[in-house]
């Protein structure tokens, strides 16, 4: 039987990604288990589909903490508790302070909506489009103290196509996400991207870009 690493998910709002990892680890040859699903928002609306689909799921409401540090603490003690192998961010709509990043160094996995290097933080769709390039789509990389900085474990492309509008792109750039963690997460679960020395390999694996026409 292989060793499946213990995965907790942190979310914001409607979970799709979530979702595509919890269907993903239904399978007992997948190399990562989903233990928990915490959010900082209490209406987000994927603790109710974790929980239908019998994953334990927490509030850590950053609304009911005085500052950042406070937040972050209790999120800390609630990972402490659970003890994952790799956190994912599953649009987690909170910037984790520098601290908290080194405390959980190499563990932390973001999905991103555009090919990183290009078109770091907000708006990516829109100005994806306003740049006029050709291709689009999500990466998955390790978070680091940087924003949308860490090395990426993998990449998958759509075409912007003539009439895109940020909307529309975004839908199709989802559909690629929902495929793209679930495979990001089984080549870090099962060792097929590695550490070494401490230290992220960059060149280890070759990030894989799969480009669908729709």
């Amino acid at each position: 039987m292989i060793e499946r690493k213990r995965v907790d998910i942190l979310i914001s709002g409607r979970g799709t990604n979530m979702a595509a990892l919890i269907e993903a680890a239904r399978d007992p040859s997948y190399p990562a288990q989903i233990k928990r699903v915490i959010a900082n928002r209490r209406d987000a609306g994927g603790l109710s589909v974790a929980a239908a689909n019998g994953i334990s799921t927490l509030v850590i409401d950053h609304k009911a903490y005085p500052d950042r540090q406070a937040h972050e603490a209790a999120l800390a003690a609630a990972l402490a508790e659970d003890m994952p192998d790799i956190i994912c961010l599953a649009g987690y709509m909170r910037i984790l302070s520098p601290a908290f990043v080194e405390r959980h160094k190499g563990r932390i996995l973001n999905i991103h909506p555009s090919l990183l290097p290009a078109f770091t933080g907000l708006e990516t769709h829109a100005r994806a489009i306003a740049a006029g390039v050709k291709l689009h789509g999500a990466s998955v990389h390790f978070v680091t103290e940087r924003l949308d900085d860490g090395p990426v474990v993998a990449q998958a492309a759509v075409p912007v196509l003539p009439g895109d509008t940020p909307q529309s792109l975004s839908e199709r750039v989802l559909k690629v996400e929902n495929k793209l963690y679930p495979h990001a997460l089984a080549l870090v679960a099962s060792g097929r991207w590695q550490t070494a020395g401490g230290h992220l390999d960059e060149a280890f694996f070759q990030p894989p870009i799969a480009v669908e026409s729709q």
